[in-house]
């Protein structure tokens, strides 16, 4: 992926932040002289040997773990908001007329090795940790301990579980970074007066990214 030095993210901080916020990854794999997709929650587990792991599952009927084998190199794609920028927006527009429509967007890459996990136990953990992280704002938090133990049972024979140790990461923040002071504010205030709940999160992402 080419990132342009204004828009490239390499503090792990914020990546790792950010793949929480949007854990929904794309996991492309090449097996059998073709490239695949499969598009998967992923839970961030730091390790006390601050080794950082993307852990999932998938149907046991997905063929995924029987065409790629343990140790093979896949990338894995995390995206934030994404949003057009209408030249109407920048207020230079009107001084000089020299500015042309562009997208903002926020995504994440990394590369890394995967793993296939069976025991029941690995998954009942990755199953705990997952709707533990997720269900923290839920006024009443669900846990799988709710759900009958047969019925979990029955699941977890149904799944396999993943991970992925990460060997490189880095993002592409491109949220008007390279545009003058008053361009961007002209961004983020244009889009957040927008009724599209997407160009506002993409402005809060900009605002964001001016505290930080």
């Amino acid at each position: 992926m080419h990132i342009p030095s204004k828009f490239k993210e390499e503090n792990l901080d914020k990546l790792y932040e950010f793949i929480q916020e949007h854990p929904l990854g794309t996991l492309i794999v090449s097996a059998e002289n073709t490239l695949d997709a499969d598009h998967i929650p992923f839970y961030l587990q730091k390790r006390k040997n601050a080794q950082v792991i993307l852990q999932s599952h998938i149907a046991k009927v997905n063929p995924l773990w029987k065409k790629v084998s343990d140790g093979q190199e896949v990338l894995l794609i995390f995206h934030g908001p994404n949003a057009y920028i209408s030249p109407n927006l920048y207020p230079s527009k009107k001084e000089t007329g020299k500015v042309v429509p562009t997208w903002n967007y926020s995504v994440v890459h990394v590369r890394g090795r995967i793993f296939f996990r069976h025991e029941s136990d690995w998954i009942i953990q990755l199953l705990n940790n997952i709707s533990d992280f997720h269900e923290l704002n839920q006024t009443l938090p669900w846990s799988v301990s709710d759900t009958p133990f047969e019925f979990t049972k029955k699941l977890i024979n149904a799944v396999v579980g993943l991970e992925v140790v990460i060997d490189d990461i880095v993002g592409n923040f491109k949220l008007s970074q390279n545009k003058t002071a008053s361009d961007y504010s002209g961004v983020v205030n244009g889009l957040a007066a927008s009724e599209n709940n997407t160009d506002i999160s993409v402005s809060k992402k900009m605002q964001q990214s001016e505290r930080s």
